[in-house]
């Protein structure tokens, strides 16, 4: 029998209420323990782990639910549903709260709280490696200027500084210019601010491959066209954007590549 945290008999039925907090669960626990999952966690377009969600039970983040599927932990965050954690409270479920990861470190400490949950502390460790190899992997060679750039999303909606994927920016070789937008943390460039002050990368936010993204509309404005080559534009799937933990090993290969491509 695994053994979680204080010796305590780990969790038998796990059930995630966030796809960020789904995709570390798979990674670490016994398929055995995973009660449900998220219903996020089985859409291509939003999870990085849509293919072994689909073989996994899923909620619609009600109370009902999780009551009829006797779940002993409920992993939570600040975006799942008030009145189901209320409802969970209420009727002594277990639950977890995780915030929002904010940094590299803060993921790591995520991961390690799961899995030390579950009883799997060994995995979570492994997985932490792979992550910080990933990002090792990702960072620009010694002396290479950083490329002063931008993750640009649908209407106009981009990451500024302090949040994980400006970490993840810094950590391969760009400088995520936002704030001199006036951003801090997430909110909306106008186009014509981009045009005044434009940056060398423009990270297109990508819902699905090939698809036609936010910045190609904005990158084909005739103002930016007379920008010449001042403005690249590199893929970023928008996927990639909120979560920490397994997600940011596809974050820092695709970051890497879009430092990369000409």
């Amino acid at each position: 029998m695994a053994i979680g945290l204080m010796g305590a008999a780990a969790p038998r039925r796990v059930v995630s209420l966030n796809p960020c907090l789904d995709a570390i669960l798979v990674h670490v626990a016994d398929r055995s323990q995973i009660a449900a999952l998220s219903h996020y966690a089985r859409d291509p377009k939003g999870s990085v782990i849509a293919g072994v969600a689909a073989g996994l039970p899923m909620t619609w983040e009600t109370a009902e639910e999780i009551i009829s599927l006797k779940a002993d932990l409920v992993l939570t965050s600040r975006h799942s549903s008030a009145a189901t954690r209320a409802a969970l409270e209420r009727m002594k479920i277990r639950t977890e709260l995780f915030d929002v990861p904010h940094t590299v470190a803060d993921s790591d400490a995520q991961i390690r709280r799961i899995a030390q949950l579950v009883g799997r502390e060994g995995r979570g460790e492994a997985l932490i490696g792979r992550i910080h190899e990933s990002i090792a992997a990702s960072r620009p060679p010694v002396g290479q200027a950083p490329l002063q750039a931008i993750i640009y999303q649908s209407n106009g909606f981009a990451a500024g500084t302090g949040t994980l994927i400006d970490a993840m920016m810094r950590e391969a070789g760009f400088e995520n210019v936002a704030g001199r937008f006036g951003l801090s943390k997430w909110g909306q460039i106008p186009l014509e601010r981009l045009i005044a002050d434009p940056p060398q990368v423009i990270l297109a936010g990508e819902i699905a491959p090939g698809t036609p993204t936010w910045a190609d509309r904005v990158l084909s404005h005739p103002a930016f066209v007379r920008l010449g080559g001042r403005v690249r534009r590199a893929s970023f799937p928008q996927r990639l954007l909120y979560c920490g933990g397994p997600t940011l090993i596809e974050t820092a290969a695709a970051l890497r590549t879009a430092r990369e491509a000409r």
